[in-house]
């Protein structure tokens, strides 16, 4: 186990260091000036030039790049353009939102998709198979942000149980920070709740079929030991792999919800940071969601050889 995990760690640093080319070349050769959003439409040339030259942007690219990884390397991700505020604190004030709704999204998700997964595919053919199956239809097809007005419009205008907008963290209580974050959890978790759905009936639905289950059954266990025990078991690395992809789609996903419930997370940040062209928040947010990404599909690979001794890496 220490070995596959050390093997992946080694294996994600050129990944990170490729990762970080792209981004600071993808930002660099695009279209747009940070310094003339920053001088304004009424700027002359010779002010915009002598802030592209405080910024440094008037140095060739492999002399920015370099001096950018230094800091990099020094876990500096450099300061904001606009607010000249150290880019990993605008991040660490942000992050909590984001962090908060992904994990309440997910856990959300895996409780109410596995289990109405697991009984589609027990009940396969019947009108409660064919029923969860159109309602993950529904979820694949409606967008986020039509379910999100249509919750906030029932929920909190017409019934008033909860608040429209905004965040309260979990450090001032259970009861405020629920009340928040409720909304935007159900908006975000349909699709993801069909997704799990789907995938949880498919696996179960190939194991079912296989000779130990029958044994299973001949053996007198009762219904609810066959497919906990048997059956999810060993369908549980394809389940893992989708919840373990869908957590990392929603790191980087959240941000027409929080646009749509006002929440100041990374992606409202995100969005900000490309409108005025902030390079330093836009590749620090990227590098971060980039190692996110590693490190979760470390922790699957973790699952299978837990969930599967058969697996051997």
């Amino acid at each position: 186990m220490l070995r596959l995990i050390l093997s992946r760690l080694m294996a994600a640093i050129p990944v990170m260091g490729v990762v970080a080319i792209f981004v600071f070349l993808m930002l660099r050769l695009s279209p747009g000036d940070p310094a003339a959003i920053l001088a304004g439409d009424a700027a002359t040339p010779e002010t915009i030039a002598a802030i592209r030259a405080d910024l440094g942007l008037d140095r060739p690219i492999w002399e920015q790049f370099v001096t950018w990884a230094g800091q990099l390397a020094q876990g500096d991700l450099g300061r904001s353009v606009l607010s000249k505020q150290p880019v990993a604190m605008m991040i660490g004030q942000r992050i909590e939102p984001t962090i908060s709704l992904a994990l309440t999204t997910l856990i959300f998700a895996v409780l109410v998709a596995v289990p109405i997964g697991i009984i589609a595919a027990w009940k396969q053919g019947g009108w409660l198979d064919r029923g969860i199956m159109a309602l993950s239809v529904v979820g694949f097809s409606i967008p986020v942000f039509v379910l999100g007005y249509i919750l906030i419009y029932v929920f909190s205008m017409k019934l008033d149980l909860f608040p429209v907008q905004g965040f309260t963290s979990l450090g001032d209580g259970l009861l405020p920070f629920a009340q928040r974050i409720a909304l935007p959890t159900l908006t975000l978790s349909f699709i993801y709740i069909a997704l799990f759905a789907r995938i949880t009936r498919a696996a179960m639905l190939e194991v079912l079929g296989e000779d130990y289950i029958r044994t299973a059954h001949a053996k007198g266990l009762s219904e609810s030991a066959v497919l906990v025990r048997h059956a999810l078991r060993n369908a549980a690395v394809p389940i893992v792999s989708v919840i373990g992809i869908g957590f990392a789609l929603l790191i980087g996903g959240v941000v027409i919800t929080e646009t749509v419930f006002n929440i100041p997370g990374i992606g409202r940040l995100v969005v900000e940071a490309v409108l005025a062209r902030d390079y330093p928040i836009i590749q620090g947010v990227i590098l971060l969601f980039s190692g996110i990404y590693v490190l979760i599909n470390l922790a699957i690979d973790i699952a299978y050889v837990l969930l599967d001794p058969r697996i051997r890496y």
